[in-house]
């Protein structure tokens, strides 16, 4: 099936006026009063006068199995509902574990994955979760890269923070450089993605590894980057030598960050004016735990994230000022650079994966993935197995 959007104002992420998008499960051109009636083939139209055409949103860390367990067994978080993801513009989700890599399991998550993939939404997952050294399919970091078609890379691992294993530059070391040569060998990004938490070392390690070795900057991809204004400064320096760093995003039920963290808002305002918003992404922690600690360290309490905060931090950028064409760059082209996917972009040749909004509010109104609508004018597609 050919699919045809009319009259929308695209923006790419670029702003490039008013235009129709001609697609299957890839984009095939992109041009202004295309007459579909005269194509050789089965064509389905859909007039998008009055809504914003934009890249599909990439949210890259999501406990898409449920996370939490950190004040026991009956705080674990649910699994990801696949109509959360629709309702707010998700196309493409990755999937983590995080302090539970017990009770949690790889397999699990990959299941999970290949779930959302045959209800139409793009995922892939990490192997491993907070602990060092990283669980793993295979027993080994290089091979779960090789022969396991949904890992795209290594995380959440955790540093800095009084939940992970304390791990040793060493340690950090070698999942790296396993982490590169995998992704070398199997054609993946070969990231490595750093839970970091509120301790004083902050991303140290991730500088000594770009000072002290070989391995490239785009290896190493540090999340919960405003966890204070101070670790956001480090990230800032970090971006400044190339890097990229992950920023979650302002859940919608807190337009102020919890205490001590950055507001994500601000964090992306500064990111601009420093030139580096082309080094910052923004993601949900979806479905992961959201806990609570007093000065001990002791567990008081917990939220649960949702994918929502995404498109939610973009609503609050736009709001304050920034153009949408930058604003919506941190969930789109950025992660997918991040990631090397061939999405983020309304062009010819990229994965048909589409959101469509009202222009005079930014309400999501439909949503494309893999060229197929998944919700049109509001109205979920019938999900068999959503719970």
């Amino acid at each position: 099936m050919i699919r045809v959007i009319k009259n929308a104002k695209i923006f790419a992420p670029k702003y490039v006026g008013k235009a129709d998008a001609v697609f299957d499960n890839k984009i095939i051109h992109i041009g202004k009063d295309i007459n579909p009636f005269f194509f050789p083939f089965e064509v389905e139209i859909y007039d998008a006068s009055g809504l914003l055409l934009l890249p599909g949103l990439i949210d890259p860390h999501v406990h898409i199995t449920g996370g939490g367990g950190e004040g026991g067994f009956e705080t674990r978080t649910p699994e990801l509902k696949i109509s959360d993801c629709i309702k707010n513009g998700i196309t493409t989700v990755i999937g983590c574990l995080g302090t539970d890599g017990v009770s949690r399991s790889l397999e699990n998550l990959y299941a999970k994955a290949k779930a959302l993939e045959n209800e139409g939404l793009n995922a892939f997952i990490y192997t491993g979760s907070y602990r060092v050294p990283p669980v793993t399919f295979t027993g080994s970091v290089m091979r779960d890269m090789v022969l396991i078609d949904k890992v795209i890379g290594v995380g959440e691992i955790a540093i800095s923070d009084h939940r992970s294993s304390q791990p040793t530059f060493e340690e950090i070391l070698r999942i790296v450089a396993d982490a590169r040569v995998g992704g070398m060998i199997s054609g993946k990004p070969g990231i490595v993605n750093f839970h970091v938490g509120a301790g004083r070392e902050g991303i140290n390690y991730l500088f000594e590894i770009i000072r002290n070795t070989e391995i490239p900057v785009q290896h190493l991809y540090p999340t919960h980057m405003n966890r204070s204004k101070w670790l956001f400064e480090q990230g800032l320096e970090f971006a400044s030598k190339g890097g990229v760093i992950d920023l979650t995003a302002l859940q919608p039920k807190y337009d102020e960050p919890c205490k001590g963290e950055f507001n994500t808002v601000d964090a992306i305002f500064k990111a601009y004016e420093n030139k580096l918003l082309r080094n910052i992404t923004i993601s949900s922690d979806g479905q992961g735990s959201l806990p609570k600690f007093d000065e001990k360290g002791d567990f008081v309490g917990l939220d649960v994230g949702s994918v929502s905060s995404v498109w939610h931090t973009i609503r609050k950028v736009v709001e304050k000022g920034l153009p949408l064409e930058e604003a919506i760059q941190v969930s789109t082209v950025n992660p997918a650079k991040v990631f090397k996917l061939n999405k983020g972009k309304v062009e010819r040749g990229y994965d048909a994966d589409l959101v469509l909004v009202n222009e005079e509010n930014l309400e999501i109104v439909s949503v494309v993935s893999k060229g197929e609508f998944l919700m049109k004018d509001g109205v979920l597609k019938n999900l068999n197995f959503e719970f």
